[in-house]
Formats: C-alpha cells, structure tokens, sequence
C-alpha cells in the first residue's frame, strides 16, 4: 500500500479515517478540499487544482482524501488501493453536524452554517453519485478495493494496524 484514496459521502469520515491511516501507515496525506478551496470559502481555478493535485500524485505515495468526481476515475487508476467509506445517508448528516463549528486539519475554514445544497448533496448522494463510484470500483476491480459500511468497520480495519484508532 504505497498509493491509496479515501472516498465517500461527505460526512462519512474520510478526513478522520485518512487521518488515522497517517498515523498507521507514514504516508503522506492530502486532502483534496484543501488542493481546491481558498479559507474565503472561494475555489481555486481548475488548472491550479489539477496543478496541485498532479504534484502530489506525482509523489512515490500518498493518501488523498477526497471524492471531487472529475479527477475521480485519474486518481483511482494511479492508486494501489481505495479505501470507499460506504455510509447510510443518516450516518453522513450525523457526522456533518457532529463537525459543525469545529476546526479541521482538512478544510480551510470552520463550518458553521447550513448550507442546503451541501446537504441536498448527501441526500442525493446513494442514487447519484454512489452508482458513478461503484462503477468506478467494479472497472478498477484489480486495485485492493476496501469497502466499509459502517463506522465499526473501519475502526476494526484500523485496529488492526494501530492501537486506539479514532474514527
């Protein structure tokens, strides 16, 4: 496992899983919403993000976390292993509140309202963007494939490789 990519709905816990999978692994991590978005809650231009985004890929290894659809399918066929934290929707909305209000290592900025089209995003997120993903797996079925359902999943896949994961 040199080259590895965390995804999932938003909430799921990419950003904690991938953080404790640092701390297991050594390998350096990045995440992708920090390569895209400015502390003004403003996005970089594209060309800058995939300028970004090639620099670490271009490294001898890595964690990104991170789904961003459009350099999905670029990332998974440069990765050795996804890890794909598969989530009821309920699970996600519960972590997106949970974080509400906290700062984080992952985005440049602290969280405090609600924004509905983030939230429209999670409840659209199994019958939209969840086939795109399992599509994605089933093509690049030769990559170590991970697939985790529930919060005691990963936790117990972390275990396995530390003590005390927090995820």
């Amino acid at each position: 496992m040199k080259k590895v990519m965390v995804i999932g709905c938003p909430g799921s816990g990419k950003s904690t899983f991938s953080r404790a999978l640092y701390k297991a692994t050594g390998l350096p991590l990045c995440h992708l919403d920090m390569l895209k978005w400015n502390a003004d809650r403003t996005t970089v231009p594209r060309q800058v993000f995939l300028e970004r985004l090639n620099r670490v890929m271009q490294q001898d290894s890595w964690i990104i976390d991170g789904n961003y659809g459009s350099t999905m399918e670029l990332r998974m066929d440069a990765c050795d292993t996804v890890f794909f934290l598969d989530y009821s929707v309920e699970v996600c909305m519960d972590g997106v509140m949970r974080r509400k209000g906290q700062p984080r290592s992952d985005m440049p900025w602290i969280e405090t309202g609600e924004d509905e089209d983030f939230l429209q995003f999670i409840r659209d997120y199994q019958s939209v963007s969840r086939p795109v993903v399992l599509e994605l797996l089933e093509k690049y079925a030769g990559k170590n494939i991970f697939v985790f359902t529930c919060r005691d999943e990963a936790a117990a896949y972390l275990a396995k490789r530390m003590p005390n994961p927090i995820v």
